[in-house]
């Protein structure tokens, strides 16, 4: 059993971390992030519909009461982060992209810490401060020359993210699936209320693209994308937590990195430079950090900020998904559900 948690968390990561370089061959075939966005969006919103819809039991009253989180979620932890996403890897590497996003739970801790007015447990501010020093790496003079562009947008999905770990417990009676097939949805209507407005450039070409093993037609990529980088990645990995627990299942995610740029460097020769190396193996460790921490019942006067706890409790990254496609038990304090959003 565990061995088969192994495989498909694994599966899930590589899912993911191949996600983001097989977009790129549709951003250099002419589409823009928000058209590409919109096609993976609308495609995953049809898959989950209708297990979000039995999730639900047919009753949708727990979407409406919980309408305002839904709405967020929507907008900034699905539509928001990929459209920051897919905008960043179009001038800065794919793996790069990601260590920027694994920094979520760092900026977590620090939201907890000034909300609860408590110092994080020693382990977690030693995680925080190596992940930073690896970020400096990856990005600083010594890292190489990257896109400033590129980077904010980087910071953008991160805040994303962020936003996702923040709500990816559902409020009491809403079906995580449920949330996050509503949000595909909701972020689905968005893009696609805002695309005929021209606030957001979108373009794409309904031709054969330049691809892996040489032209391929245009949906080729997008269904590689949609199905098997965002649906199948979100069974993967709901599989690999039911078979693993959510913690061993989000270092499990870790590898969503590893994949993106070994297949980033094979495919698209986004090589890392040694010190970047370097600080992404930083950013990793530090997030491994954080999430060593052992989870504590925050005092009665304390109200805990999402999954944070009072310290800025483990954060997980991939269902890597988000990293999920089927109802998954609310996880014990501090152990919150793995995802990535890839």
């Amino acid at each position: 059993m565990k061995w088969s948690g192994i495989f498909v968390g694994l599966l899930a990561a590589f899912a993911f971390g191949a996600g983001g370089v097989v977009v790129k061959y549709l951003l250099d075939g002419g589409w823009t992030p928000v058209a590409a966005v919109i096609a993976r969006v609308t495609i995953t919103a049809v898959v989950l519909l209708v297990p979000g819809l039995i999730a639900l039991k047919g009753d949708l009253r727990p979407l409406w009461r919980a309408r305002w989180t839904v709405l967020i979620y929507g907008t900034l932890a699905v539509a928001g982060v990929q459209v920051a996403f897919y905008s960043a890897i179009q001038t800065i590497p794919v793996a790069t992209t990601l260590l920027i996003e694994y920094l979520a739970p760092v900026a977590l801790v620090a939201l907890a810490w000034v909300r609860t007015r408590r110092r994080p447990a020693s382990i977690v501010l030693l995680g925080a401060l190596v992940a930073v020093i690896g970020l400096v790496l990856v990005v600083g003079p010594g890292g190489g020359s990257l896109d400033p562009v590129g980077l904010v947008l980087a910071g953008l999905a991160m805040v994303g993210v962020a936003t996702y770990y923040l709500l990816g417990d559902p409020p009491e009676g809403l079906p995580p699936l449920a949330l996050i097939a509503a949000g595909f949805v909701i972020g689905a209507a968005e893009l696609w209320i805002l695309a005929p407005t021209g606030l957001l450039p979108v373009a794409a070409t309904f031709g054969d693209l330049p691809f892996i093993w040489g032209p391929a037609p245009w949906w080729v990529p997008v269904l590689i994308v949609a199905l098997g980088a965002t649906a199948l990645a979100y069974v993967a990995g709901v599989a690999a937590i039911t078979r693993l627990g959510s913690r061993l299942a989000s270092f499990l995610g870790l590898t969503e990195v590893l994949f993106a740029a070994v297949i980033g460097w094979m495919l698209l020769g986004q090589a890392l430079s040694t010190v970047q190396i370097v600080g992404g193996v930083l950013i990793l460790g530090g997030i491994v950090l954080i999430r060593l921490e052992k989870p504590v019942e925050p005092p009665r006067d304390v109200v805990p900020v999402g999954d944070l706890g009072a310290a800025g409790a483990p954060i997980t990254a991939p269902i890597s998904l988000p990293h999920p496609a089927a109802p998954v038990p609310p996880p014990p304090p501090g152990e919150p559900r793995g995802a990535s959003l890839h």
